[in-house]
């Protein structure tokens, strides 16, 4: 049996055991951490990264245990660091290990930092190696002068460039996005280009072509702008450019597209060569195709734009006229012809849409007003519009019995004009004499249309009579008169 001294060397010896092992289990050391990139750009479209770590002893780490990925400031400094990614708890276990994460999307800088922590037992790595990180929160091209590709200045003054915003209708505008900065270019040669200040905008007092990118870094980015190449007018007229919001050929099932020039002082607008009353301002907005042009005033001096704007809307046209007639249980049928891309057809009759009618022909056998309406379903949305008519057609040879004595000629179909019996007009060889009550000669014929009076013949009176002689070809001879009416 032990003595109690002897008892009392083990228990303290055997608790200092325990107290020691417990202290060996709960140290680690975290190596520096690899990164698998030299750059972080990321996007709403990428944003993963990898890193490789080791750390010792594997029996170290408690089943509790969590890695943390810090992200210092963009000077690489730890005072304020980022949690950016943090495991489960007891999920790394094995030495070495590969964590994935993602920046934030305020990321932007040159010299950032990670380093990786433990929380059981606490340990901390070395910061690894700097690296550029960026998050692209615009990364697109976009435009700069309203996509005018041209500007010009007065000998002495200067020109303002600016990032539009928002632009066009096609432009993502930077802008949009105010923790962006920007750095403006002016090109030295076909791939080559010098850095001339940051800004949202840009003074230009010397002639060439500039641009401007989003400040990413030595990341690579598509958030740039189009060229403008700025020229100075010592005297005269410089050409002032002119844009389309939509686009040339533009799609007017968009809308209208807005005509854009140069900043200048007062500006006066022109279609096809005259004047558009009103249009005094630096856009100028038309749905219509032709040539649009623009005078500026720059104050020493002037420019003078043009543009040849054109609708590409689909062609189309139908095949009968506005005016069609036929007669009485016969039918008319119309075709369409189009270059619309999946075009749809809805036709109409006395304004009323037509049930079950969607190809692109129709035969119609009602008298009426009818119409069509072709539509363009993909591509430049858009329609197209036709009307026409269908009436009784006349029957300008009917068999009559009587000779008439009276015509009037007002155009309601109803005696307009003087109508014989069959057998005294055309193919008959008859002759028709027209006189007037003083035996002037208004009319003679031996092939009668039916047609007299013609539209273009003068009455001179209210109810004025004229005589008439009808002779056959076998000389049997009738005689008359006619009152025209009005």
């Amino acid at each position: 049996m032990l003595s109690l001294k002897n008892a009392h060397t083990f228990v303290l010896g055997f608790c200092c055991f325990i107290i020691s092992q417990h202290y060996i289990t709960a140290q680690i050391v975290i190596g520096t951490p690899s990164l698998g990139f030299s750059q972080a750009c990321a996007s709403d479209t990428f944003n993963s990264y990898d890193a490789t770590f080791v750390f010792s002893p594997e029996s170290g780490i408690t089943s509790s245990n969590q890695f943390i990925v810090e992200l210092s400031d963009a000077d690489g400094d730890f005072s304020t660091p980022e949690v950016i990614y943090t495991s489960n708890q007891g999920e790394i276990t094995t030495s070495p290990a590969t964590i994935s994460f993602s920046i934030p999307t305020t990321t932007a800088g040159e010299n950032y930092k990670i380093r990786i922590k433990s929380t059981s037992p606490v340990a901390t790595s070395t910061s690894s190696t700097a690296f550029a990180a960026y998050y692209k929160l615009q990364d697109s091209p976009f435009t700069i002068n309203n996509l005018i590709d041209t500007a010009v200045f007065c000998a002495g003054a200067s020109y303002i460039l600016t990032i539009d915003n928002p632009g066009n209708n096609n432009n993502d505008s930077p802008l949009n996005y105010p923790s962006l900065t920007f750095n403006w270019f002016k090109e030295t040669g076909p791939t080559t280009s010098v850095f001339i200040a940051e800004g949202e905008t840009l003074e230009v007092n010397e002639e060439g072509t500039y641009f401007v990118e989003t400040n990413y870094g030595t990341c690579t980015s598509n958030s740039f702008s189009n060229r403008v190449t700025i020229t100075e007018v010592v005297s005269g007229e410089a050409d002032a450019g002119i844009s389309s919001s939509l686009g040339n050929p533009y799609c007017p099932g968009s809308g209208t597209t807005r005509l854009s020039t140069i900043d200048g002082i007062s500006y006066q607008w022109f279609k096809d060569g005259e004047s558009i009353e009103g249009a005094t301002n630096q856009m100028f907005e038309t749905n219509e195709s032709g040539i649009f042009s623009v005078l500026v005033d720059l104050g020493d001096c002037s420019a003078v734009g043009s543009i040849d704007l054109i609708s590409e809307l689909f062609d189309a046209f139908i095949d009968v006229d506005n005016d069609n007639e036929i007669e009485e249980g016969e039918t008319l049928t119309i075709q369409v012809t189009d270059t619309a891309t999946n075009p749809e057809y809805q036709w109409f009759y006395n304004n009323t849409l037509i049930t079950g009618e969607i190809d692109d022909n129709y035969t119609a056998s009602e008298f009426g007003d009818y119409k069509v309406i072709v539509s363009e379903t993909t591509g430049c949305i858009g329609t197209r519009e036709f009307e026409f008519t269908i009436s009784e057609e006349l029957d300008l040879f009917p068999d009559v019995e009587n000779i008439p004595n009276i015509v009037s000629p007002n155009g309601d179909t109803i005696n307009d004009t003087w109508i014989l019996p069959t057998k005294y007009v055309t193919g008959t060889n008859t002759e028709i004499l027209i006189m007037t009550n003083q035996g002037k000669v208004v009319y003679k014929t031996n092939d009668y249309l039916n047609n007299w009076p013609q539209s273009d013949f003068k009455v001179t009176g209210v109810n004025q009579v004229f005589y008439y002689v009808i002779t056959t070809e076998n000389n049997e001879r009738k005689k008359g008169t006619i009152t025209i009416i009005r």
